[in-house]
């Protein structure tokens, strides 16, 4: 009976060569996003060396470049690359300064119509 073979060694290095074409796929998907290229299964496939039916295989993957895909179709305007992007933080703060300022125009509003007030009811008692 002849020994049995290892295929320990075979298998670390068909893990190990798929957790880089995860890598290599993950980051042509990011490098993609950042420049704001168009989002398509060729597109990360060329940028990352690899083929588009392993793309179509990999269901966390490929949903990523689904969604891209069809928000970049959505959006009527060209994509905004991912550093020009307002953060959910930077939009936060310039709610609120806007919400701010509004209370400040509105304080500022009413305190000029009671000067008007004031002023148009000196008027028209030095008028008698």
């Amino acid at each position: 009976m002849p020994p049995e073979p290892n295929i320990g060694p075979l298998v670390a290095a068909a893990r190990k060569r798929h957790e880089l074409t995860r890598a290599k796929a993950i980051q042509a998907l990011r490098e993609l996003d950042r420049t704001g290229a168009p989002v398509s299964f060729d597109g990360v496939a060329r940028r990352a060396g690899i083929s588009r039916s392993w793309l179509y295989g990999q269901p966390d993957i490929r949903a990523e470049i689904e969604r891209f895909r069809d928000a970049t179709r959505r959006s009527p305007s060209p994509p905004i690359p991912a550093a020009e992007r307002s953060s959910d933080a930077s939009l936060h703060a310039r709610l609120e300064a806007a919400l701010e300022r509004n209370r400040q125009l509105t304080e500022e509003n009413q305190r000029l119509r009671r000067q008007l007030a004031h002023a148009l009811g000196d008027q028209r008692a030095s008028a008698r």
